[in-house]
C-alpha cells in the first residue's frame, strides 16, 4: 500500500475507533475523554487485537495540531480580558502549586532512590497539569461558564508560562550542572516582552483589518483567515523559542476581543473537536502494559503524589479569597500530569540526566490521571458538602464565600492605583520602544547597506539612529503623559497630605530616568558612549523627553485606536 493510502487507512482507524468508543462512553454516561483514551490504547502499538496504526509519527503530528486547536479554542473562549480578571488568583495558585509540587517531587524522587538531577526534573514535571484535558472535561460536563472554570484556565495558562521558563532552566542545569539565575530572569523578561508586544500589535492591527473587511466575510473566508492567523502566531512563537501552544492561545485571545470572536469560535469548534480527539487517542497509544507491570510501584506513588498536589492548588485559591467550593473544584480539576510533563522528561532523557524507564512511567501516570480527571471533578461537590458539615462554623464562614473586600479596598487605594498605572504604562510603552530598537538594528541598518552601498559605515549608523529615534518619539511621549488614571490619584494624595508630593515627584523623576535610559540605549546600539559624550546624550535625552510631548497627537491616535478596538465588542453587546 502506498504511503498516501497508509495515511488514509490510519486516519480511518483513528476516527472509526474514536467514534465507536465515544458512543459507548456516552451510552454509559462516561466522559468522552475515556472513550478516546481506550480507543488509542486498543489501536496502539502495545495491543494487537484491533487494526493498528502504520505510522505513529503521523499520529504525533496530528496530535500536535490538536494541541494547537485546543489552545486556540481556549483563547477564543477565555480571552485576555478574562485572564486579567483572575490574574492574582491564577498567579498565586500556579505559584503555590509549582513550589509545593517541586519540593514534594524532589523529596519523593530522593526517597525512591533517584539521582539529584532526576529528582529536580521530577519536581518540575509534577507541577504541570494538562490544559487540554481540563478543557475537554469542562466541555463534556458543561462547566465552562462556572467561576472555577475561569480560575482553572487562568492557573493553567500561568502554569504553562512557568513551564516554558522551567524548560530552559532545567536544560541549562542539565548541561552545565549549575543554576543560572541570570538566564532564568532573562527568559522571564523575554517571555513578558513578547507576550506584551504580541497583544499590543495584535489588538491594534487585527481588529482594524477585520473591521475593514467585515462586508466581505462569510463562514469560509473567516475560518481560513482565523486559522491562518493562528498558525502564523504559532510559527512566530516557535521562532523566538516558545511553545506552539502559547502562540495559539495568544492569537485566540486577540481574536476573542474582536466583534467576530464568537463567530470564529463557532466555526473552529468542529475542527477543535476532531483534532482534540486525535490528541487523546495519541495519549492512549503511549500506554504500555509491560511498563505498567514492571514499574507499578513508582506509577502508584507518582499517581498518589499527583492527587496530593491538588491540596496546593486549593490552598492557592483559598489564599486569594476564592471560596471553599471554587478551591475544591479548581484543585480537583488539575489532578493530572500534563503535556509539558512529557516534554520535560523527554528533555531529561535526551540529555542523559534521567534514565529511560522514567519516560514510560510518566506516560502511564498521565494516562491514569487523565482517565480519573472527570471523576475527580464530579467528586468536588460531594467533598464540599461533607466539609461543610465537618468544618467549624467560624472557619467555614471565613473561607466558604468568595472574598470581594480586598478588591473593593484596592480600588480606593490611591497609592496602589498610581503605582500600578505608572508601572503598566512604562512596561507597555517600554516594550514598544524596545521593539523599535530591535527592528532598527535587525532590519533597518542592513537595509540601508544594501540600498546605499556607497555610504560609509558611520553615515549608515547615523541615519538608522535618527530614524529609530523618530519612530520612538510618540512612544516616549506616551510613556511620559499622565492620563486620568495617573492624574486623579496624584491630586487626591497631594490634597490628603502635602508631604506626598515628594514621593510622587520621585516617581516622575524615575519615569524620566527610564525614558532617558532608553534613549541612551538606542544610541549605544550604534555608537560607543564615553565620558562627556554620555553626559551630553543624557542632557539631549531630557530635551527629547520634553519635546516628545509635541508628538502627543500621534500617540493619542495610536492609544485611542487600541482602546477603541478593545472596547468595540462590548459596545455592540
Amino acid at each position: 500500500m502506498s504511503e498516501e493510502m497508509n495515511l488514509v487507512r490510519d486516519l480511518a482507524v483513528i476516527l472509526v475507533s474514536a467514534g465507536v468508543f465515544a458512543i459507548i462512553s456516552r451510552a454509559l454516561k462516561q466522559p468522552l475523554i475515556l472513550g478516546y483514551i481506550v480507543a488509542g490504547f486498543l489501536i496502539g502499538p502495545n495491543f494487537h487485537f484491533f487494526p493498528g496504526i502504520s505510522s505513529t509519527e503521523t499520529v504525533s503530528q496530528w496530535s500536535d495540531i490538536g494541541i494547537i486547536f485546543l489552545m486556540f479554542g481556549l483563547g477564543l473562549e477565555f480571552s485576555f480580558r478574562k485572564l486579567l480578571k483572575v490574574g492574582s488568583t491564577a498567579l498565586v495558585t500556579a505559584g503555590a502549586k509549582f513550589l509545593g509540587c517541586f519540593v514534594l517531587g524532589f523529596v519523593a524522587g530522593n526517597a525512591m532512590g533517584w539521582t539529584m538531577m532526576e529528582s529536580v526534573f521530577f519536581g518540575g514535571l509534577l507541577s504541570m497539569s494538562s490544559t487540554m484535558v481540563v478543557i475537554k472535561a469542562y466541555d463534556d460536563m458543561g462547566l465552562k461558564d462556572t467561576p472555577y472554570a475561569g480560575m482553572s484556565f487562568g492557573t493553567l495558562v500561568v502554569q504553562d508560562l512557568i513551564a516554558i521558563v522551567m524548560l530552559v532552566l532545567l536544560s541549562t542545569m542539565a548541561v552545565s550542572h549549575r543554576f543560572s539565575g541570570g538566564e532564568m530572569l532573562f527568559n522571564i523578561a523575554k517571555l513578558v516582552f513578547f507576550i506584551v508586544l504580541w497583544f499590543l500589535v495584535g489588538l491594534y492591527v487585527i481588529p482594524s483589518l477585520l473591521k475593514k473587511a467585515r462586508g466581505y466575510l462569510n463562514d469560509e473566508i473567516l475560518l481560513i483567515v482565523s486559522i491562518g492567523l493562528c498558525f502564523a502566531m504559532v510559527s512566530i512563537a516557535e521562532a523566538v523559542g516558545f511553545s506552539s501552544a502559547l502562540g495559539a492561545f495568544v492569537m485566540g485571545s486577540i481574536l476573542a476581543e474582536t466583534v467576530e470572536g464568537e463567530w470564529i469560535d463557532g466555526l473552529v469548534v468542529p475542527i477543535k473537536n476532531l483534532f482534540g480527539a486525535v490528541f487523546f487517542i495519541s495519549v492512549g497509544m503511549m500506554l504500555s502494559p509491560a511498563a505498567v507491570a514492571e514499574h507499578w510501584l513508582p506509577i502508584l506513588v507518582i499517581t498518589l503524589l499527583v492527587v496530593l498536589s491538588t491540596v496546593f492548588v486549593s490552598l492557592g485559591v483559598l489564599l486569594t479569597g476564592g471560596g471553599l467550593r471554587n478551591s475544591l473544584y479548581t484543585g480537583l480539576s488539575l489532578a493530572q500530569l500534563g503535556e509539558f510533563g512529557f516534554i520535560i522528561v523527554g528533555v531529561g532523557v535526551s540529555l542523559g540526566v534521567m534514565r529511560e524507564f522514567i519516560y514510560p512511567v510518566i506516560i502511564a501516570v498521565s494516562v491514569i490521571t487523565t482517565f480519573l480527571t472527570p471523576y475527580f471533578i464530579k467528586a468536588a461537590e460531594p467533598l464540599y458538602s461533607w466539609l461543610k458539615k465537618k468544618l467549624p462554623e467560624e472557619l467555614l464562614s471565613r473561607i466558604d464565600e468568595p472574598s470581594t473586600g480586598n478588591a473593593a479596598a484596592a480600588e480606593h487605594n490611591e497609592w496602589k492605583q498610581l503605582i500600578t498605572s505608572l508601572g503598566v504604562r512604562i512596561v507597555l510603552y517600554g516594550v514598544l520602544i524596545l521593539a523599535v530598537m530591535i527592528a532598527g538594528r535587525t532590519w533597518l541598518a542592513p537595509g540601508l547597506e544594501s540600498l546605499f552601498p556607497g555610504w560609509n559605515t558611520w553615515l549608515i549608523k547615523a541615519v538608522a539612529l535618527v530614524a529609530t529615534l523618530a519612530v520612538m518619539t510618540p512612544f516616549l511621549a506616551g510613556m511620559n503623559l499622565n492620563p486620568n488614571s495617573i492624574t486623579e490619584p496624584m491630586v487626591k494624595l497631594t490634597k490628603e497630605k502635602a508631604s506626598n508630593r515628594w514621593p510622587i515627584l520621585g516617581l516622575i523623576i524615575l519615569r524620566s530616568f527610564i525614558t532617558v535610559a532608553m534613549i541612551v540605549m538606542a544610541i549605544s546600539i550604534w555608537f560607543e558612549l564615553k565620558g562627556w559624550a554620555l553626559a551630553l546624550v543624557v542632557l539631549a535625552g531630557l530635551a527629547i523627553v520634553l519635546s516628545a510631548r509635541r508628538g502627543m497627537h500621534r500617540y493619542s491616535r495610536i492609544e485611542q485606536k487600541l482602546l477603541s478596538n478593545l472596547g468595540e465588542k462590548e459596545e455592540l453587546n
